[in-house]
């Protein structure tokens, strides 16, 4: 089923998740649905808290490229509950877009490599290393578990632009009982 994903600046995207207690099915079927609803946007990872569920769950799905034919790519998804990133190298500076914050793009500066502790869809713990564009993703996403957006990445005045514009389009969606 297609969720709704919260656009800045709707508040609940500034609060902070809290920690799944146990996988089940309610949380299965919660990122089934977060799948689902990433496909159709056409993005690379969602967090729960952009479909309002203020819990610490990601889902992402950066392809893998075969180097020798970089034409073809496989999908390769991940569901990670409760993701902590244990230890993270490098730096890399990527060009980031969001769901939640539509036409924006800003360059933000991140670990090029990360490992991460999560528990899988099953419950069991695991571990996973990434780096490059799918290390970017996972960093993005657990940002927005921590209340933290792209928008907090820009300079206070391209923010308030943002936000003035984002305002202006709540204001004719008539979805203001949210703003921040």
């Amino acid at each position: 089923m297609k969720l709704e994903v919260l656009k800045y600046p709707n508040k609940k995207l500034k609060k902070k998740s809290r920690s799944v207690s146990k996988v089940n099915q309610v949380i299965q079927d919660l990122a089934r649905d977060m799948f689902e609803t990433m496909y159709l946007d056409n993005g690379i990872g969602l967090a729960a808290p952009q479909v309002g569920e203020l819990i610490r769950l990601i889902i992402l799905d950066v392809a893998l490229i075969d180097p020798d034919h970089p034409e073809d790519h496989k999908p390769d998804p991940v569901a990670l509950v409760n993701p902590e990133i244990e230890k993270a190298e490098g730096t890399i500076e990527y060009e980031e877009g969001c769901l939640s914050c539509p036409e924006l793009i800003v360059p933000v500066t991140r670990s090029e490599k990360v490992w991460v502790n999560y528990l899988d869809l099953d419950g069991k713990p695991s571990k996973l290393t990434a780096e490059g564009l799918k290390a970017v993703c996972i960093q993005h996403e657990i940002d927005h578990l921590d209340g933290i957006l792209l928008v907090d990445k820009m300079g206070r005045l391209e923010k308030d632009m943002y936000r003035k514009k984002r305002i202006r389009v709540a204001k004719d969606e008539k979805a203001l009982a949210n703003i921040l």
